[in-house]
């Protein structure tokens, strides 16, 4: 008779952790059913609704010449979410707590984002996203 926990650890090996099942989604991407769109959608979604929320005033009055910032966005299995300013990587340079201030004023109350699945279960996943820093004249 096999051993449970060594089938079990073979069944573990085949799995590829570094993957989801399912990418977390918002509802308008819910109908998507392919995995690359779908995952499109959700960074178009997550990026147009952080650029709209931040795009506003104070950090372009602050850093004028900063036109993007790169924000590390978790997806816990709960549903919570957490954006992190990360390090500029370019010549320009920002107080990232100010910036991460300023982004957790303006993100509270994001929309509803549904975790990632792997294996059936809710997952915790994590992007770091490109936010272009418009400026409406």
């Amino acid at each position: 008779m096999p051993d449970e926990n060594a089938l079990l650890q073979e069944e573990l090996q085949k799995v590829n952790w570094k993957q989801v099942d399912q990418y977390p989604s918002v509802s308008s991407c819910d109908t998507i059913l392919d995995k690359e769109t779908q995952k499109a959608c959700l960074f178009q979604f997550l990026t147009e609704t952080i650029q709209n929320r931040i795009s506003t005033d104070t950090i372009h009055i602050l850093y004028p010449e900063l036109d993007t910032i790169s924000v590390k966005v978790t997806i816990n299995p709960d549903a919570s979410l957490i954006f992190e300013t990360q390090k500029p990587t370019d010549s320009i340079s920002y107080d990232i707590e100010v910036i991460d201030s300023i982004l957790q004023n303006r993100l509270a109350n994001f929309p509803k984002v549904e975790p990632a699945i792997k294996q059936g279960i809710k997952v915790k996943s994590q992007f770091v996203l490109p936010v272009i820093l418009k400026v409406t004249e």
